[in-house]
C-alpha cells in the first residue's frame, strides 16, 4: 500500500520533469540570440548514419549573434553545413575551411509574435501535463481512502497536491513570461 507521502513525492518528481522538459523546449525557440540549443535537432550524415550535430563537432557562441561550429574532423565541415541548411532553420552557415560560423539574423516583428505564440502553447502543454499528474495523484489518494485512509487525511492530501500543482503552474508561467520578454526584446 502506498502512503500519502509517496503519492506526493511521486507527483513532485513528475511535475519537476515537466518543468525540465518545458525548459528544454523553450531553449529551442530562437529569440534572436545565438544559442547552441538551436542546432540540437540537426542530424548530420556521419559514416552512413544520422547523428546529432553535437556528436560530430563542438557548438559554441562567439557573441550574442554568432554560433561557431568546430568539427572534430575536417572532413565533416561540408556534411555539417549541408545538415544545417537541410534542417530549414532559416540559418545561413558560412564555412571558412576550419570552422562554420552562423550569424543569427535579427527577428522580424511578425516572427517574434509567432515565437511568443509557440512559447505560450509549449507552456500550455506543460500545464496540461502538470494537471494530468494532479489528477493521477488525487486518484491514488482516493484509492488510499478505499483502503482505509481517514477522510480528513484524504482532504489534507488533496489540498497538498493542489498546492503543489499551483506552485508548478506558477513556475510554468514564470518561464513563459521570461521567454516572451527574451523574444520581444529587440
Amino acid at each position: 500500500m502506498k502512503t500519502v507521502q509517496e503519492v506526493h513525492d511521486h507527483a513532485k518528481i513528475q511535475m519537476e520533469k515537466s518543468i525540465k522538459h518545458l525548459e528544454a523546449e523553450l531553449a529551442k525557440i530562437r529569440a534572436g540570440k545565438a544559442n547552441p540549443a538551436l542546432l540540437e535537432n540537426v542530424l548530420v550524415e556521419y559514416y552512413g548514419s544520422k547523428v546529432p550535430i553535437n556528436q560530430t563537432a563542438s557548438v559554441n557562441t562567439q557573441d550574442a549573434r554568432t554560433l561557431v561550429i568546430q568539427p572534430w574532423e575536417k572532413s565533416m565541415l561540408t556534411p555539417i553545413e549541408k545538415a544545417i541548411q537541410v534542417a530549414n532553420l532559416g540559418l545561413n552557415p558560412q564555412n571558412d575551411g576550419t570552422v562554420i560560423r552562423i550569424t543569427i539574423p535579427p527577428l522580424t516583428e511578425e516572427r517574434r509574435k509567432e515565437l511568443t505564440k509557440l512559447a505560450k502553447s509549449t507552456g500550455e502543454e506543460a500545464k496540461i501535463a502538470i494537471r494530468s499528474i494532479r489528477k493521477e495523484s488525487i486518484e491514488a489518494i482516493k484509492k488510499l481512502q478505499k483502503e482505509g485512509l481517514p477522510e480528513d487525511e484524504v482532504k489534507q492530501a488533496e489540498n497538498k497536491i493542489q498546492q503543489l500543482t499551483d506552485q508548478y503552474v506558477a513556475k510554468v508561467d514564470q518561464h513563459i513570461q521570461s521567454k516572451e520578454k527574451e523574444i520581444l526584446t529587440v
